[in-house]
């Protein structure tokens, strides 16, 4: 357990710089402030209290258990309400403005076993603690607006924005929901195998972790500037990350040493949250990006690299980068990336 722990230990550096960006969004603060009084939460109450099952101890009781650990584990006074409800799609979502609802779907329920649905309700605890759900339930319902005005000349344009700074930033936070989940289950592997049957479905024996790690590592490197520019675009209609990108990124914290230093009781505490500087989390984020860009084997980020460190021949460097052409000079180790699939329907939990 992890009395009075704050939820700083496990958020993501990149889940707090892109929460700032999205709080600086023009005209978010007003849309923030309306919809907050203007969502209908005690409908969407009614609607899974009315259309789907509440776990308790008499309905889905190893859920239950599951969820009142998590709590305990991470000192989540007020448990959430957990629904599960009837859905062949493989997700699960904590939401509400006032209080924070957890709702698993029958997909994700009958794809894990015991283990592997143990993180994914510390991930959905890890959420409410960190107060994701608000962000969560604006998001959602400002999906289905920009829907609804599409077809008024411009009118859709603030909206879409908005929707996809929201998107940026819930990405991000998906990395920080992983740790909390990790935290509760303590259990690397059960993480990873959850993660990859949401990718592959219920096929274990035919998976392999350490494989699907190395797509990962294949996907962080391929190709040129082309597939740099293919893989922005794939992502930014999805509102998960990419699920061997959040597995490779939960491998490497759990190896971190801090990680370990919260297993072994040293944590940013809740009480402390208060005397926390909002300067020491911006030079925090801005570390992490230094060195995401420093060790990362992206093309893009390589282009970075040479920029930042003044390298010469530009011109040169950057028709390389985004020809491939480098290759067959020994220059550069990617090959020319082909078209693009149509990127799957977005099935990760949330």
């Amino acid at each position: 357990m992890f009395p009075d722990i704050s939820s700083r230990a496990y958020e993501h550096p990149a889940d707090r710089s892109a929460l700032v960006a999205l709080r600086k969004l023009s005209g978010f603060d007003q849309v923030f402030k309306a919809l907050s009084g203007l969502l209908p939460e005690r409908s969407l109450r009614l609607l899974f209290l009315s259309d789907s099952v509440r776990v308790s101890d008499e309905q889905f009781a190893h859920l239950n258990a599951m969820l009142r650990d998590a709590c305990q584990i991470l000192d989540l006074e007020k448990i959430p309400a957990l629904y599960v409800t009837q859905d062949p799609q493989p997700n699960a979502m904590c939401i509400g403005m006032d209080a924070p609802i957890i709702v698993i779907t029958t997909g994700l329920v009958e794809l894990l076993d015991e283990e592997e649905m143990r993180a994914v309700v510390g991930h959905e605890v890890g959420h409410a603690l960190s107060g994701h759900s608000v962000y969560r339930t604006i998001l959602l319902f400002l999906t289905n607006l920009a829907l609804r005005v599409a077809w008024i000349p411009l009118g859709n344009l603030a909206v879409l924005a908005i929707v996809t700074a929201l998107r940026e930033w819930f990405r991000k936070s998906e990395l920080s929901a992983d740790r909390a989940g990790l935290l509760v289950g303590q259990d690397l592997q059960a993480s990873m195998r959850g993660l990859m049957k949401i990718a592959g479905g219920n096929h274990l024996h035919e998976m392999n972790v350490d494989a699907f790690l190395k797509q990962a590592d294949e996907y962080e490197a391929a190709g040129d500037l082309r597939d740099s520019v293919l893989k922005i675009l794939n992502v930014l209609p999805r509102s998960h990350p990419f699920t061997t990108v959040r597995a490779a990124e939960l491998r490497k914290w759990a190896a971190s040493r801090e990680y370990q230093r919260i297993m072994d009781g040293h944590y940013p505490r809740r009480t402390e949250d208060k005397d926390t500087s909002v300067s020491d989390a911006f030079k925090e984020s801005a570390g992490h990006y230094a060195e995401s860009v420093k060790s990362s084997k992206d093309p893009l980020m390589g282009l970075i690299r040479d920029i930042t460190n003044g390298a010469g021949d530009f011109g040169g460097k950057l028709r390389d980068k985004f020809t491939g052409a480098g290759a067959a000079n020994g220059s550069s180790s990617g090959s020319s990336g082909g078209p693009a699939d149509e990127p799957p329907a977005d099935q990760s939990p949330a």
